[in-house]
């Protein structure tokens, strides 16, 4: 698959907002006072808003999602 961050502005953007609020999120999560599954929910409108990997594969991951998934972990390198 080519890197479609590389040709398209707008899905670069939306990826690295992803990664950010997934970020937040995996900050919250640690806080038990804090509310994360409002963090959650935009993290998964923003992938949501990306293509699939496949698009002739119903259950083909978003773009970026390896990157995204590390970031709700907190292991962003």
């Amino acid at each position: 698959m080519n890197n479609p961050f590389g040709y398209n502005a707008l899905q670069a953007k939306i990826q690295g907002l992803s990664v950010q609020v997934g970020e937040l999120f995996a900050d919250l999560y640690k806080d038990p006072n804090a509310d994360s599954m409002e963090a959650l929910e935009a993290y998964k409108s923003l992938r949501r808003l990306l293509p699939r990997e496949y698009d002739w594969a119903s259950d083909s991951r978003h773009i970026g999602a390896t990157a995204a998934h590390k970031a709700t972990q907190g292991v962003m390198s």
